[in-house]
């Protein structure tokens, strides 16, 4: 039977609060430090590798993260998920992102529907849709071909999809599988839609209409705005638009568009890469044998997540290093660091994924946490990070754990030799220099020059970026992010913080102010 309690009504709780502190610069010094980078690493998905040998841990504290797995219930909670219990609890409904890449257990039945069917159903249709529009049969009113994709949707309706489409372009295009370039337009100001508009020809462009209840502010105006610019151009906008929606949605079953493809309340936004969310705009950008790809990466990760042995499990160790290093050392937040500039993207959609799931200060059943819950998340490529925040990683006040991910080969593969070596080899070169600096430091009797060291971090290390390393990838954080949410017992499925905005936002616009909001609305001009 599974419990749901407080993370410090577990006994673990006050024995990994008084385990003893684990001395990185120390361990990490000479021999010792290679002996760890061996050993502290565990397989993942598409041939990459969870090291976690710069994490301030060792025999000691992972035994009592045993334990705390154990006590929590992780894997049974993971199970219960996937096999269709009620798990997001604040909006009463099942959680069934990791069923669009695969089935871990029992068949799921919601609705009256097979679940698993139902996503397959819908990746089938997005390839059958994104085929004939590539083999020139489904075109738009002259009968060209169309050329470029366009996603209108905000969060987990851009972030995710572009992430991934950036992360898969130059993959793409080496391996011959470029179909159209992707563009995205998410936010409400109008120099976002605009400025993309002004960047494509509309003729020969399909856009991507994302939003599970159709009701969204910002994508439907977004909507509008396209839709003038297409009438303005005298095109027909049914005709280049088709809709990613739920099926009780007003753009369900509406003539506004060429075809619409199906998500459902299971699955929340910030999990919807691998949806039809992901799917409809990856498919047409790199074809659907790519997605599929993508898709299986991921559903590999997943099967490593249902691991009973942590130290075998590189998801629930991931995520349960970051709650020692939350709740027991206090560090506030965490550095997504991706040593490849194809994932310039994904820090951004590791900050919505994170901090919308786990930024809640009251658990499961709505009463107030007396402990602290997800870190604050931020993150740039290296090398380009290092030239901007490093300065604070390495001496601010505040320690900041880092997660860097990193590959041995370039996703293009052309490179130059300058003073002994290839771009890629300097950029790996970085990396394993930073790694070492943080968690060893340097001392020097200028205290200006002095590095004090023990700065954790981990990295994730695998050949290539490839479709599935980024599948795997993107699972591996999920799967995290759910682990986490499980030891802190709070429901990180629903987003109750992103509402009030919302509201307050229709009655300034309705001219139902008063107080601070009509004054702030007059000095906007609103």
């Amino acid at each position: 039977m599974i419990n749901w309690k407080n993370f410090d009504s577990l006994a673990s709780y006050k024995e990994i609060a008084d385990a003893e502190r684990v001395n990185l610069a120390e361990v990490m010094a000479g021999e010792n430090g290679a002996e760890r980078v061996k050993k502290y690493s565990v397989p993942m998905a598409a041939g990459m590798a969870y090291n976690y040998a710069a994490k301030q841990v060792d025999e000691n504290v992972l035994s009592v993260l045993e334990k705390l797995a154990e006590e929590a219930q992780l894997t049974e909670k993971y199970k219960a998920l996937y096999n269709g219990e009620v798990i997001n609890t604040g909006e009463k409904r099942l959680v069934l992102h990791q069923l669009t890449r695969g089935q871990l257990g029992d068949a799921v039945v919601a609705d009256g529907v097979d679940k698993r069917a139902f996503y397959v159903e819908q990746q089938d249709k997005i390839a059958e849709f994104a085929n004939k529009v590539h083999a020139g049969e489904i075109t738009n009113a002259a009968g060209e071909k169309f050329t470029t994709v366009v996603q209108i949707g905000i969060g987990g309706s851009d972030l995710g999809p572009r992430a991934m489409y950036l992360a898969l372009e130059n993959w793409a295009r080496k391996n011959n599988t470029f179909k159209m370039e992707a563009k995205f337009i998410s936010n409400v100001d109008p120099d976002d839609a605009a400025a993309v508009l002004n960047s494509i020809d509309v003729a020969h462009s399909i856009f991507v209409l994302v939003s599970k209840s159709g009701t969204t502010l910002e994508t439907l105006t977004n909507e509008s705005f396209v839709k003038d610019a297409l009438k303005n151009a005298g095109l027909d906008a049914s005709k280049h638009m088709i809709a990613v929606t739920s099926e009780t949605s007003p753009l369900a079953k509406s003539d506004d568009y060429l075809a619409a493809f199906f998500m459902d309340d299971y699955i929340g936004g910030r999990f919807s890469s691998t949806s039809a969310v992901g799917g409809a705009v990856l498919s047409l950008a790199f074809g659907p044998e790519v997605f599929a790809q993508f898709l299986e990466g991921a559903a590999e990760e997943d099967k490593l997540a249902m691991n009973t042995d942590l130290r075998e499990n590189p998801d629930m160790l991931d995520a349960l290093i970051g709650v020692y290093e939350r709740n027991v050392l206090g560090y506030p937040a965490t550095a997504v660091l991706p040593y490849s500039q194809a994932l310039s993207r994904f820090p951004a959609h590791l900050q919505q994924l994170d901090m919308e799931s786990n930024g809640k200060s009251v658990n499961r059943f709505g009463e107030p946490v007396d402990y602290v819950t997800g870190p604050m998340i931020f993150g740039e490529p290296g090398t380009n990070g290092q030239h901007s925040f490093y300065q604070l990683l390495h001496q601010g006040t505040d320690i900041v754990p880092l997660q860097f991910v990193g590959f041995r080969n370039s996703q293009i593969g052309t490179d130059v030799v300058i003073q002994g070596s290839t771009s890629q080899q300097k950029l790996c070169a970085n990396v394993v220099a930073q790694i070492v600096a943080f968690a060893c430091g340097k001392s020097d009797d200028n205290r200006n020059k002095n590095f004090e060291g023990g700065r954790p971090s981990s990295i994730i290390v695998g050949e290539s970026l490839t479709p599935q390393a980024l599948g795997a990838l993107l699972a591996h954080f999920e799967n995290k992010i759910m682990f986490q949410g499980f030891v802190w017992n709070v429901n990180s499925f629903d987003q109750e913080g992103v509402q009030l905005g919302k509201v307050l936002a229709k009655r300034v616009l309705a001219h139902e102010t008063d107080g601070a909001l009509k004054e702030f609305s007059d000095l906007l001009n609103i």
